[in-house]
């Protein structure tokens, strides 16, 4: 694994940067990471603090979440928010993790979802203050709207192994991607085609860990950047209220998978409306009357 992600990082034009051998990092224990973490991660050695920021991606797939999620993502959010990572560690976080975030060897499914969230720190970096390339950005659009439409993986907590998430993670991604005024139109589109097929999954899948208040949460901030035309919203928000495979809605209570479909669509439109309904002006309450149309088609029965 760590041959294949240097050669990929070479391919890619930023500077080769092998992920560590495994986690903790070599030089660090545990114990001290927990440390670290407790002191606010705090690394007077710019040189340190970077080696460790591409160390860490390692641990993405650590089954344990005090280090996954508590150390590592943590610890990346933490400098990536306060600008303390050089601009060659940030381009080499950025290819690791794109590559960690189509690898699906990771059978306890951990790494995909936290490559996810910290891509979604790095993308908010270039948001803030744009470094990335336009032929970047259109790389990492793709590889979000790719990751997200082909979750299949919904676990969300465990008490042992703490946070998946996929979905949420994802959403994040995405949310800071729309975000982005260097996103054109057509990638926004792209990207909420994307949160279209994870509104309502397919079979019987319950989302009960907050997963459509994150749908809902990108498709809102893509929806008020006001560049992407009303025709699309209105044939997107009859994509996600209709009622198929099911015959109509009224069909829906007659299958676990069924009511799973019902529960979760309308889980994302209310939180949809709760959104628009908040806020003041011309753009959220256009969309507001969109999301009140896909209700009613939905709780038509």
């Amino acid at each position: 694994m760590k041959r294949i992600i240097c050669l990929c990082l070479m391919a890619l034009s930023v500077p080769p940067v092998c992920a560590g051998e495994g986690c903790p990092p070599q030089g660090y224990s545990r114990e001290q990471l927990l440390d670290l973490r407790a002191g606010g991660f705090v690394l007077e050695s710019a040189q340190d603090r970077d080696a460790l920021a591409l160390s860490l991606t390692a641990c993405l797939s650590e089954p344990d979440p005090a280090v996954r999620d508590g150390v590592v993502f943590e610890g990346l959010s933490t400098w990536l928010r306060s600008g303390q990572l050089s601009p060659d560690t940030l381009k080499s976080l950025y290819a690791t993790l794109l590559i960690q975030l189509g690898d699906t060897g990771d059978p306890n499914g951990f790494q995909q979802p936290f490559a996810a969230l910290v891509l979604s720190e790095v993308a908010r970096t270039d948001r803030i203050d744009p470094w990335m390339t336009a032929a970047m950005r259109g790389e990492l659009v793709v590889s979000a709207a790719r990751y997200l439409s082909a979750i299949s993986d919904y676990r969300g907590f465990s008490e042992t192994g703490g946070w998946r998430h996929g979905v949420a993670h994802g959403s994040d991604l995405v949310l800071q991607l729309v975000l982005n005024p260097n996103i054109d139109t057509g990638q926004v589109a792209l990207l909420m085609n994307a949160v279209a097929e994870q509104v309502a999954p397919a079979g019987a899948v319950f989302y009960v860990y907050g997963e459509p208040g994150r749908l809902a949460r990108a498709v809102f901030y893509a929806y008020t950047r006001g560049q992407v035309d009303e025709a699309f919203w209105q044939a997107w928000f009859e994509r996600v209220s209709n009622p198929a495979p099911l015959d109509g809605w009224g069909a829906a209570f007659t299958s676990q998978a069924g009511l799973a479909k019902r529960h979760n669509t309308m889980e994302f439109l209310l939180a949809m409306h709760l959104s628009a309904s908040s806020v003041e002006g011309e753009l959220p309450e256009r969309l507001d009357g969109l999301v009140m149309q896909a209700i009613t088609r939905t709780s038509a029965g």
